[in-house]
């Protein structure tokens, strides 16, 4: 890849690239989604998909095109990244669906705004589901959140692919200020202690829910005792 195509990926055919858009918890405008229906067109795009993860990827770019497409993109554009936050997912939470218990839409972005620049030893997808039907996939994410009418839980080490991982329960009955707190430690654990590129389902194979928990009580004190 060269400077020039920096933040798109190479796509399968080895000339044609793709470059995803910046879509905070699957929310967007009409304006944003004219402003990306007309970039398109103007650089006739084959390919334009909404993706697992809420966003919507521009693909068969050519090479020579990939700066400009960037710059027309703006901030709706999403420079791929292979070692930080992929994506935050969130269901349609209280606002839109009679089964949300919490409002997975709001925390999903709050947690996107801090961690949107951090850097990680491997890439991360965090899932925010607003009740237990978990329409986010949040038990199969790096960090899951499910809302139920008692609060916050919160999932880590969970993966999807080849070797799928559900992920170790973490805490329970949190609110969003400590799920947004926990979500922040545990990946600054993660952070510190995983090898390069161990995405945090093997991470947690390898050290263990028990001893993650022993390390994190005193920065986590609402983490449950049990097995510690």
């Amino acid at each position: 890849m060269t400077s020039g195509t920096t933040g798109a990926l190479l796509q399968r055919d080895g000339k044609g690239y793709a470059i995803m858009t910046h879509i905070p918890a699957g929310m967007t405008t009409p304006e944003d989604l004219e402003r990306i229906a007309a970039i398109g067109k103007k650089y006739h795009v084959p390919v334009i998909k909404i993706t697992s993860g809420q966003r919507i990827i521009l693909a068969g770019i050519s090479a020579e095109d990939v700066p400009k497409v960037f710059e027309d993109l703006g901030p709706l554009a999403k420079p791929e990244i292979r070692s930080g936050v992929k994506f935050v997912q969130a269901c349609l939470g209280t606002e839109m669906c009679r089964y949300g218990s919490q409002d997975s839409i709001a925390l999903a972005e709050q947690i996107e705004k801090r961690l949107k620049t951090q850097e990680f030893p491997a890439k991360v997808k965090i899932g925010v589901s607003g009740c237990q039907r978990c329409c986010s996939e949040s038990q199969i994410r790096d960090v899951g959140i499910v809302g139920t009418t008692r609060g916050w839980m919160i999932f880590f080490g969970g993966n999807g692919g080849t070797k799928p991982r559900i992920g170790d329960l973490i805490a329970w009955g949190l609110s969003s200020d400590e799920v947004v707190d926990c979500t922040i430690h545990l990946l600054e654990y993660y952070r510190d202690q995983a090898n390069r590129k161990e995405r945090t389902a093997r991470f947690m194979e390898r050290k263990g829910i028990n001893a993650l928990k022993k390390e994190l009580l005193s920065l986590i004190p609402y983490i449950p005792l049990d097995n510690v």
